[in-house]
C-alpha cells in the first residue's frame, strides 16, 4: 500500500509540475478581448484553496468530527500564537515567489524556467549547509557544480536569440531571468526554514499549511492592495479570470500539498528524479504544442 501511495504521490508531482508551468505560460501570453487576470490575485485565491483542502484533510484525520476539527484547531493555531506567528516568514517568502514566478512565466519560455528554477536545488544546499548544518559529500557538490554550468549553458546567447529578442511579444527576458533567480534564493531560504520549524515540533503538515495559507493570504492581499489596487476597484478582484485561470489556481494550490504527500510517502531522491521527468516533458511540450521554444542545435539548422 506504501509503495503504492510512493509512486502515486510522485506520478501527481510530475504531472502537477508539468502543468503547472505549461498552463501559467500559456495564461499569461494567450492573448484575449479584455483584461488579463491579474496574478497577485490569482496568489490569494491558491492560498485560500489551500486553506481549505488543509482543513478538509484534518476533518478527515479527525474522523469526520467537527468537534474534534475545532478542537485541533483552536490547540494547535489559536492556543499557539507564537509556534503560528513562526510561519510568517516563510509565508512572507512564499508569496513573493509565486508572483515573481508569475512575472517569470510571462517574460520566459516554459523549457528555459524550467531549467533555470532547478539552481533552486543549489539555494537549498547552501541555506541547509548553513541553517541546519548538514553535510554534503563530494559527489553532491559535484553534481551541484554540474548543475550550475547546465544552466549557464541554457541562458548562454546565441546569434539567433539576439534576432529572436527582437520578436518576443511576451516582454524582456532579463525581467524573466532575475524573477527566477529571486524566487530560487527565496524558495531555497523558505523550504529550509520551514523544514527547521517542522523538526522543531511536533504539529502536523496540515496544520503547518493552514498557518502559511493564513499569512500568504493575508501577505498576499497587501500585495493587490499595494500593486492592483487600482485595477482591482475598476474591474473587479475576478477580473480576466476563465477557465484555463482557474486551473492555473488550482494546480498552484494543489503543489504544496503534492510536496507535503511526497515527502511523506517517498524521499528527496525520487523528488528529484520526478522533477527532472517534469523538465523533459515541459521542454517537449513547449517545443511541440506552445512552440515557444527551439534547441539550439534545431535553431541553428
Amino acid at each position: 500500500m506504501s509503495a503504492n501511495l510512493k509512486y502515486l504521490s510522485l506520478g501527481i508531482l510530475v504531472f502537477q509540475t508539468t502543468s503547472l508551468v505549461l498552463t501559467m505560460r500559456y495564461s499569461r501570453t494567450l492573448k484575449e478581448e479584455g483584461p488579463r487576470y491579474l496574478s497577485s490575485t490569482a496568489v490569494v485565491v491558491a492560498e485560500l484553496l489551500k486553506i481549505m483542502a488543509c482543513i478538509l484533510l484534518v476533518y478527515k484525520d479527525s474522523k469526520c468530527s467537527l468537534r474534534a476539527l475545532n478542537r485541533v484547531l483552536h490547540d494547535e493555531i489559536l492556543n499557539k500564537p507564537m509556534e503560528t506567528l513562526k510561519l510568517a516568514i516563510p509565508s512572507g517568502i512564499y508569496t513573493l515567489q509565486n508572483n515573481l514566478l508569475y512575472v517569470a512565466l510571462s517574460n520566459l519560455d516554459a523549457a528555459t524556467y524550467q531549467v533555470t528554477y532547478q539552481l533552486k536545488i543549489l539555494t537549498t544546499a547552501l541555506f541547509s549547509v548553513s541553517m541546519l548544518g548538514k553535510k554534503l559529500g563530494v559527489y553532491q557538490w559535484l553534481s551541484l557544480v554540474i548543475l550550475m554550468t547546465g544552466v549557464a549553458f541554457v541562458q548562454w546567447p546565441s546569434d539567433s536569440q539576439e534576432l529572436d529578442s527582437k520578436e518576443l511579444s511576451a516582454g524582456s527576458q532579463f525581467v524573466g531571468l532575475m524573477a527566477v533567480l529571486t524566487a530560487c534564493f527565496s524558495s531555497g531560504f523558505a523550504g529550509v526554514y520551514f523544514e527547521k520549524i517542522l523538526k522543531e515540533t511536533k504539529q502536523s503538515v496540515w496544520i503547518r499549511n493552514i498557518q502559511l495559507g493564513f499569512f500568504g493570504s493575508i501577505f498576499g492581499l497587501m500585495g493587490v492592495y499595494i500593486y492592483d489596487g487600482e485595477l482591482v476597484s475598476k474591474n473587479g478582484f475576478f477580473q480576466g479570470y476563465n477557465r484555463l485561470t482557474w486551473i492555473v489556481v488550482v494546480l498552484q494550490a494543489l503543489g504544496g500539498l503534492v510536496i507535503a504527500a511526497v515527502i511523506k510517502y517517498a524521499d528527496n531522491i525520487l523528488k528529484g528524479f520526478a522533477t527532472s521527468l517534469s523538465i523533459i516533458l515541459s521542454t517537449l511540450i513547449s517545443y511541440f504544442w506552445l512552440q515557444d521554444f527551439v534547441p539550439t542545435s534545431l535553431r541553428e539548422c
